[in-house]
């Protein structure tokens, strides 16, 4: 069986890009974690073609794909093949490049950065407008929207944008900010077009509109999203006529789909799906260590879980290494201990020696001196994937075995689940994070007071002291600086016990040999159009 692993591990981004101003210049430093890179491609059968429709399975159902309301990779997925941002990051992760934006300066005082827009961008037509150029009206209207509507705070670091003409743009920060780049590279952060989306009111997430490489022509809640191909695409003509975004929750199904061709390509195998792949020489697994962690996250604010000695008790009742074993019998993920991916600059493994380990009678203690000598009953809230469901149901048999607390799972789609983790609903909730590999996206969205009431901090956490390190390792532009601060952050962390960081799971694709020029990131994320891919379907 041919077996092809695409290992991109981070290649970071050095933080002096913001004060130098220059867009285009390699800033990144290289580290392939003791392998050697892949070129960023799959093995290119013959002259590429155009043509065809790629299927892609998700494996859990998109709610909403308005860029300021989405919460979940499911999402993100579609918008950005329909979207376009102000700036990327290269495939490889190493370095922030062009997108809507040609090339960009930064200020002395690092709290201005001026974007010289690209001239032959546009929108797809849409109800409300028939197609026209990008402008830099559109640059203001999306990014303050998302400043002030994204339900994870995706841009919160922004004042204001300034218009200069229609292809230049001013975006004033209260302050600098070391991620501001790193975070206009998020879907949610797409440019769109006034019209469209106060013509659609709350329905703009049914029929979104960008300037990327795919015009979405039809989304079916929890059935599938069609996308066709925009030929007026700025970066390149994209190969393929149309791409399908398919709903498969079920893993058999969605394997199975694979092998007999009602689908391309499914963008995150779990389970024995994974081995039904690996061994099928019909069909290609793609695997590299992800960005991620997969978590459980006990309430600050309410329940048994305020106490810091319950929420210890919890975690040493449980094996976390056993726990992974049982979740992942073919090696999806390894075990994790801290709430940064090992994949991030920022990882410091010295502390993994504070996280508490497996002690079941030293969590019957704790739970004594709490005060729930004889256990309690909780809700532990998922949403329906299988690795989630496997997850919830060891934990369930561990807490009950070890301290006599009775839990409920609470299961549901991915759109109900959101919505109660980041209202605060939770006693329990669990899901998993991936995204860049600055410390910021992991540590300020889950940790930060600012993100109470978001999905990342959905439980209240609140350290001042916490705060202040994220805080001040947001300003600084020396990236072993902002590391140490980060390390010390972390170590604040865990001695709060907000949680258990149970797995490190691996970006794990099923592919049809047909497919070809696909990409693997460490971030998960699926670009199949942009200046370094244009991805294509041999038949």
């Amino acid at each position: 069986m041919k077996r092809r692993i695409m290992l991109f591990v981070s290649i970071f981004l050095v933080f002096g890009l913001l004060l130098t101003g220059c867009s285009g210049n390699d800033n990144g430093n290289g580290n392939d974690d003791g392998q050697t890179p892949d070129d960023g491609g799959d093995v290119v059968v013959g002259e590429p073609q155009d043509g065809g429709t790629l299927t892609i399975a998700l494996s859990a159902s998109p709610k909403n794909l308005d860029p300021v309301k989405y919460t979940g990779t499911y999402e993100s997925q579609i918008i950005q093949n329909v979207g376009d941002t102000l700036v990327a990051y290269s495939m490889d992760l190493s370095k922030i490049v062009p997108a809507i934006a040609e090339s960009w300066t930064v200020s002395d005082d690092a709290k201005a950065y001026t974007f010289k827009l690209r001239e032959n961008a546009y929108f797809h037509p849409g109800e409300y407008q028939d197609g026209r150029q990008v402008v830099a009206e559109d640059v203001k209207y999306s990014l303050e929207r998302s400043n002030q509507l994204s339900a994870m705070n995706r841009l919160d670091m922004i004042d204001y944008v300034e218009v200069v003409n229609d292809f230049e743009v001013i975006v004033h920060l209260p302050e600098p900010s070391a991620v501001f780049l790193t975070a206009l590279t998020n879907s949610g952060n797409i440019i769109v077009p006034k019209e469209e989306v106060e013509g659609w009111g709350e329905d703009f997430g049914n029929h979104l509109v960008g300037s990327g490489p795919f015009m979405l022509e039809e989304f079916k809640l929890d059935e599938e999203a069609v996308l066709v191909r925009n030929d007026k695409y700025w970066a390149q003509k994209p190969h393929l006529d149309s791409v399908v975004f398919k709903v498969i929750t079920d893993m058999s199904q969605n394997a199975n789909a694979l092998r007999t061709g009602e689908i391309d390509f499914s963008e995150k195998l779990t389970g024995e799906a994974v081995k039904i792949i690996r061994d099928d020489s019909a069909v290609e697994l793609l695997e590299t260590p992800g960005l991620h962690f997969a978590y459980i996250y006990f309430n600050q604010m309410t329940g048994p879980t305020k106490d810091i000695k319950v929420r210890e008790a919890l975690i040493r009742a449980i094996d976390t290494e056993e726990l992974v074993k049982g979740v992942y019998q073919y090696d999806e993920a390894q075990p994790a201990k801290l709430p940064l991916p090992p994949g991030s600059w920022g990882y410091d493994a010295s502390i993994e020696a504070d996280v508490p380990t497996y002690d079941p009678e030293g969590a019957k203690e704790l739970l004594a001196e709490a005060g729930y000598a004889d256990g309690f009953s909780t809700k532990l809230y998922i949403s329906n994937t299988p690795a989630r469901v496997k997850m919830a149901t060891i934990v369930q048999q561990y807490w009950k075995t070890n301290l006599n607390v009775d839990v409920e799972i609470m299961t549901s789609e991915w759109g109900t689940f959101s919505e109660i983790a980041s209202k605060g609903n939770a006693e329990i909730f669990a899901m998993s994070w991936t995204w860049y590999p600055d410390p910021f996206f992991f540590l300020n969205k889950i940790f930060h007071s600012d993100a109470i009431g978001s999905l990342g901090n959905g439980q209240g956490y609140d350290n001042p002291e916490v705060d202040r390190l994220l805080d001040e390792a947001l300003v600084l532009t020396d990236q072993d600086e902002r590391a140490e601060l980060y390390s010390q952050a972390v170590k604040e962390i865990i001695a709060d016990r907000p949680g258990i960081f149970y797995s490190n799971e691996n970006v794990t694709w099923g592919v049809s040999p047909k497919v070809q020029g696909l990409v693997q990131r460490a971030d998960g994320s699926i670009f199949l159009v942009n200046e370094e891919v244009n991805v294509w379907k041999a038949e």
